[in-house]
C-alpha cells in the first residue's frame, strides 16, 4: 500500500469509530413506547418541534410535541398538570 492509501484507510476507520461512539442510540426497546407530553423541559428523548435538535431540547415542561420513552402500556395512564400522556403528539 502506498502512503496515500494508508492515510485514507486510517481516516475512514477513525471517522467510522467516531460515528459509533458519539451517535446516540434511540433504537426502540420492545418493552418501551414513545409518550408525548410527559417530559420535563430539557429531559425529552426526542422530537421537540421546530428550532430544536432532538434529545434534551424541549423548552417547557410537558411539551406536547416532545416524547420520552416509557414502559409499554403506561403512557396513556400518566397524568401531568397539562393532561394525560399521549402516544401521538399533543397540540396546544
Amino acid at each position: 500500500m502506498d502512503r496515500r492509501s494508508v492515510q485514507l484507510a486510517l481516516a475512514t476507520s477513525f471517522a467510522a469509530a467516531l460515528t459509533m461512539v458519539s451517535a446516540p442510540s434511540f433504537a426502540q426497546d420492545a418493552a418501551k413506547e414513545r409518550c408525548y407530553g410527559v417530559s420535563l423541559a430539557g429531559k425529552n428523548d426526542c422530537a421537540a418541534g421546530a428550532g430544536t435538535t432532538c434529545a434534551g431540547t424541549s423548552k417547557v415542561d410537558y411539551q406536547g410535541n416532545a416524547w420520552k420513552y416509557v414502559a409499554k402500556g403506561t403512557c396513556v395512564s400518566m397524568s401531568t398538570p397539562k393532561g394525560m400522556g399521549s402516544l401521538t403528539p399533543v397540540k396546544g
